[in-house]
């Protein structure tokens, strides 16, 4: 009987997701394409918000995806003081396409719609690359240390990337929000790079060095999300729509963005090696508090 409501959840769950993505995404698609047609300041304004709406509705969407699972429990701590009326940066570990819908049903009543930086190959999932185009969501593309050594002329595209789609945020409060981790934790991967960290990769700086960069003091606080699935840590995506997903684990730390974090990530070597340091520290950090969280709920 479990294995026969875990199998029509997931038919529903994909069911409901396909729906709701396609009729949020072709207005903000159509809508996009109208920015594009007429690039007057009144015209952006007013589809950007309309963007931002229909973004709203989606992750409005994902919410009643989760509430098809009734033994889902929620433990979040930190969400104090946010504001949609702010800028923030929001920085957090990746562990699983379930982040996504995570930060987007946890945050969509507290602060500004969610700006992701996305991988370029989600440029051509259908729907979806379009909308993100259209919401001004950036796309990078990381080339290998051996792909910039035969193309040097590359170097540095994706850092310009950051700084175009930065400037377009400066006009109404935004979440910009970076998995700084560049892909999804695995211990396959956590080897292969060498991480330090039990639980976490490697962080990269340049991306939120490049943000902070062009937007400033402009952003009201950082914010450092800790995501944890400590009872569905394999496959939780999976979990979630099949309706086996039991807890998720957020922390909310808000980080004050002193003077010193602003600065020439790609020129000045000196600013560079403290933004690295700063960045490794709080994910060193970050690694204790999900080894805690998991220590908690394995008793």
């Amino acid at each position: 009987m479990s294995r026969l409501l875990a199998a029509i959840t997931l038919i529903l769950s994909i069911a409901l997701t396909i729906v709701v993505t396609i009729a949020c995404s072709v207005p903000i698609i159509l809508a996009g394409i109208i920015k594009l047609l007429l690039p007057i300041p009144v015209v952006w304004r007013s589809v950007s918000a309309f963007c931002n709406l229909m973004m709203y509705c989606w992750c409005s969407g994902l919410a009643l995806l989760l509430h098809l699972n009734p033994w889902l429990k929620w433990d979040v701590e930190g969400l104090e003081g946010l504001s949609k009326k702010n800028w923030y940066l929001l920085i957090c570990n990746h562990h699983s396409w379930a982040d996504i819908v995570v930060l987007c049903v946890l945050f969509r009543k507290h602060i500004p719609m969610n700006k992701y930086f996305l991988k370029q190959q989600l440029a051509w999932v259908p729907f979806i690359g379009l909308a993100c185009w259209a919401l001004d969501m950036p796309f990078m593309r990381r080339y290998s240390r051996s792909y910039l050594i035969r193309h040097p002329e590359r170097r540095g595209k994706d850092v310009e990337t950051t700084r175009l789609s930065c400037e377009k945020f400066r006009k109404h409060p935004t979440t910009i929000v970076n998995f700084v981790e560049g892909s999804r934790f695995t211990e396959e991967k956590r080897l292969q790079t060498r991480s330090p960290y039990q639980h976490l990769l490697p962080p990269k700086a340049a991306g939120i060095a490049m943000a902070l960069n062009v937007l400033g003091s402009q952003f009201d606080k950082l914010m450092n999300v800790t995501l944890c699935y400590p009872e569905n840590d394999r496959t939780p995506f999976f979990d979630m729509l099949s309706g086996k997903l039991t807890r998720i684990v957020v922390r909310v730390d808000l980080v004050p963005i002193a003077e010193e974090l602003h600065g020439d990530y790609v020129n000045d070597k000196n600013f560079k090696r403290a933004f690295q340091l700063w960045l490794n520290t709080l994910w060193a950090e970050k690694d204790k508090q999900i080894e805690a969280i998991k220590a908690e709920f394995s008793r």
